[in-house]
């Protein structure tokens, strides 16, 4: 008998339930890691742009233009292949033969982190720009040190004015995910395809993935949203 939509989606012994729900997991943990990554990528990016140093800016507006401009696909080609060259050279010279390959993983999370970078540094230079000078000078005119005008009042303003826009480079970070599917990571859309071919009931399964999808990205929203209201609590009194 052939099994029905809701036995292919369940726990059982034909099911693909867990299947997916883990692939979500390693979705999240991906998106999750590629993003982090890309906040320090950001930060450094913003450093450069707003640096003095005519080549310091010229540094982060190459990094911007250029993964702001290339296709994220590519971006994960060149750092698989890429990568895995420079590595089996390296081996290679080191005595191991053969050709050897990074991790999807680390490479999927590196790309991620390069593409969401080169966005979090527009919108982190953007909340800088934003922030009222009079504040840091009379913070620095009390005797606050760098670190602390930093910790104090750069920081928490930068990060509430740049929130919104990391609200949606995150929801673009976890759709590019989908793209490790690609070399090799068993993410949710790569093993949505696997259960397509499987059972051969691809609506239902890319359905399923489209919604899990949905899912995640409205309750991280959320988180988000939540986030940026509680930010914002000081400067409504």
């Amino acid at each position: 008998m052939t099994p029905g939509m809701f036995d292919l989606l369940g726990f059982g012994p034909q099911g693909w339930g867990l299947p997916l729900l883990q692939a979500a997991g390693i979705t999240i943990a991906a998106a999750l890691c590629g993003f982090l990554l890309g906040s320090v990528f950001g930060m450094g990016g913003a450093t450069l742009k707003l640096a003095r140093s005519p080549v310091l800016r010229l540094i982060g507006q190459a990094y911007t233009t250029i993964f702001r401009g290339v296709p994220e696909i590519l971006v994960v080609y060149l750092f698989y292949f890429g990568g895995s060259v420079v590595l089996t050279t390296l081996l290679n010279t080191g005595g191991f033969p053969g050709f050897h390959s990074l991790p999807s993983f680390i490479i999927g999370v590196l790309a991620v982190g390069i593409v969401s970078g080169a966005y979090q540094t527009e919108a982190y230079r953007a909340a800088y720009l934003r922030l009222d000078r009079g504040q840091i000078e009379a913070g620095a005119s009390c005797g606050m040190s760098n670190f602390l005008l930093l910790r104090r009042i750069i920081a928490p303003q930068t990060l509430r004015f740049a929130l919104p826009a990391l609200g949606n480079i995150w929801q673009s970070a976890l759709k590019e995910t989908s793209l490790l599917s690609v070399i090799g990571l068993t993410e949710l859309l790569r093993q949505a395809g696997t259960a397509a071919g499987s059972t051969r009931q691809p609506l239902l399964f890319y359905a399923v993935a489209a919604a899990m999808f949905l899912i995640i990205g409205r309750v991280t929203g959320a988180v988000l949203g939540r986030m940026e209201n509680h930010l914002a609590k000081p400067w409504r009194r």
